[in-house]
């Protein structure tokens, strides 16, 4: 298997394939998750122009792109949903994101665009209250997770209760380049390659800890970041959320 496609997990028709690798140069790498459950496929943060082409190559071949019914866009940034227009271009999907950032969406969308469509963006999207939702996929169900001021005043993350993956966007992310496809081995010495994003990129340590409450919650074996390397085992899963439980970051470190 290719590494920037990794299957991790495949089982009575339910498949979870790790994308990762594909963007070259200056733009920052991402990783990306797909779905597919009983013939209906999802995918988790696209990325932006960079990410499209050969996030779109790959794809393809693994699963028909006719299959794609949900794209899950953990907040607004570029690297996570700015190739919108082309996935509503080329499959039927919709687009699952915050209510916060449903009407921001459109911005990435042109006039000529949704004419081709025929059909509205709001049409499309699937919006989340704040206190989340259960999406339905196939015979089962992607949990949207409240991860509020973590990176974004309107994020989400998605759990995959079959799986047993949660994917959790810039929580968890760190540089390491060309090693993304592989797990997490020592804690310790991964620590400082994520530090320092997640003390400037999240809110307080509050919004850290109710977050750590809501995901402790759930039967976790994998917590995939958008960037960086994955937390495979229940054993690194609970190093990293006792960790970031106990992080001082964003305005607790204001003067």
């Amino acid at each position: 298997m290719s590494e920037r496609v990794v299957r991790v997990y495949d089982q009575d028709e339910h498949v979870c394939l790790f994308v990762t690798g594909l963007v070259d140069g200056e733009g920052i790498p991402s990783n990306q998750l797909v779905i597919v459950d009983h013939g209906e496929a999802s995918l988790f943060d696209p990325g932006g122009d960079l990410t499209y082409t050969p996030l779109s190559i790959e794809l393809s071949k693994h699963i028909s792109l006719k299959t794609l019914k949900l794209i899950f866009a953990s907040h607004q940034d570029p690297d996570i949903i700015s190739s919108l227009p082309r996935w509503l271009m080329h499959t039927d999907c919709q687009v699952v994101t915050s209510r916060l950032w449903a009407r921001f969406l459109p911005h990435l969308v042109s006039g000529f665009v949704s004419g081709k469509m025929n059909k509205s963006l709001i049409d499309r999207m699937i919006e989340l209250p704040d206190k989340g939702a259960k999406i339905p996929l196939g015979k089962t169900h992607i949990q949207a997770v409240p991860a509020h001021f973590l990176h974004s005043v309107g994020n989400f993350h998605f759990y995959d209760p079959i799986s047993k993956i949660l994917f959790s966007g810039d929580v968890g992310a760190a540089v390491t380049p060309g090693q993304d496809h592989m797990a997490v081995t020592n804690f310790a010495e991964h620590v400082p390659l994520m530090e320092g994003f997640h003390r400037r990129y999240m809110a307080s340590n509050k919004a850290c800890r109710a977050w750590v409450d809501r995901v402790r919650n759930l039967d976790i074996e994998m917590i995939l970041p958008q960037h960086g390397k994955p937390f495979v085992g229940k054993d690194q899963v609970r190093q990293f959320l006792n960790w970031f439980e106990q992080l001082e970051c964003g305005v607790d470190l204001m003067m």
